[in-house]
């Protein structure tokens, strides 16, 4: 079987990194590019990347996906097969302090990699799409068959027009391309940003850790493992036009072009004070809580419809929680030395 060039963007990034690994392991060549920001700690990244160099079958790119000359050079000079954008500006209350970061990662660096794809021949573009796009929705579980026009996040709104925008793409010029709501992923090799990882971090300091809607949150929450297997089984399958679509009753998940949506998820929202519960018993102290309000731009609970997903790519996720949180503490303690 011909090996695909595979261009994973955010390659330094914590899913990036998973997926880098898991395609160099089955043989793929992997094209990785990622800027390095200073979001969180870089020397993180620099070691992940420590991880995947050195193997035959990687280049790593030092870039941004906004820098449209770079973008258009890379695009043309290495003729990837598959694209898997992962780079983007992460994280629902960042974007309330620094909204700018996010419209020139999300929107000018993702209309960078489309016309990429557009100018040269990529076969499939899979791009990270986020749960956070179902906003104000309240019906659960979230299904990719609902609408998602009511975004409370500049993060969301961002990630709701990466799916229009391929979606324009597949349409105009027919590149096949399938969009991934990611439900809350954790595991090994993590953001420390995200609330697990510094959740961890302080139950092992010492320090409170703040608890918003007085716990009364629920969290989808995927390992990442799980994540890994969905992207590689979405890759190997090209979207194709809906036949049965129509436009007197769209279906927002596909289309008459070739463009799929789907939610990867672990099918089973856990309240956060159950998630902390379950950390403190493999950390062996307990948390000092701080219980507060609802914060802005948050939801209070996330809980992905993911039947489609399983009858099309054939894959459930199926890590428990106590099993995904049990492998990322003894990584967190082996990383840290605690």
């Amino acid at each position: 079987m011909l090996r695909k060039k595979i261009f994973v963007t955010g390659g330094a990034g914590f899913i990036g990194f998973h997926l880098s690994q898991r395609l160099l392991e089955r043989g793929e060549q992997v094209c990785a590019l990622d800027n390095i920001n200073d979001y969180y700690d870089i020397n993180l990244k620099k070691d992940r990347l420590k991880l995947l160099e050195g193997q035959g079958n990687f280049i790593f790119i030092e870039a941004d996906i906004a820098d449209r000359k770079k973008m258009s050079d890379i695009f043309s000079c290495e003729k990837f097969d598959v694209v898997v954008n992962l780079a983007a500006q992460p994280g629902v209350r960042h974007s309330l302090i620094n909204p700018y970061s996010y419209i020139d990662s999300n929107i000018v660096g993702f209309l960078n990699i489309l016309e990429g794809c557009r100018h040269n021949k990529v076969k499939h573009l899979v791009f990270a799409s986020s749960s956070s796009v179902y906003g104000a929705n309240t019906r659960m579980p979230y299904s990719v068959h609902q609408s998602v026009d009511h975004p409370v996040s500049l993060y969301a709104a961002s990630k709701k027009a990466n799916e229009l925008m391929a979606h324009s793409y597949a349409s105009l010029y027919g590149i096949p391309s399938t969009g991934l709501r990611f439900f809350t992923v954790y595991g090994p090799w993590g953001r420390p940003d995200m609330a697990y990882f510094s959740f961890t971090k302080s139950i092992l300091d010492g320090t409170p850790i703040k608890i918003f809607n007085y716990g009364k949150m629920k969290r989808d929450f995927t390992y990442i493992d799980d994540i890994v297997e969905g992207v590689v089984r979405v890759i190997d399958r090209v979207p194709q036009s809906n036949p049965n679509w129509s436009g007197n009753d769209p279906d927002p998940a596909s289309s008459y072009a070739p463009f799929k949506v789907y939610n990867i998820g672990n099918h089973q929202p856990v309240e956060l004070l159950r998630f902390i519960n379950i950390l403190e018993s493999y950390l062996g102290r307990e948390a000092i809580k701080n219980l507060m309000p609802m914060q802005v731009g948050d939801v209070i609970a996330t809980y992905a419809d993911i039947k489609e997903f399983i009858d099309d790519v054939g894959f459930k996720p199926c890590t428990s929680l106590e099993e995904g949180l049990k492998k990322f503490v003894k990584w967190y303690l082996d990383y840290y030395r605690h």
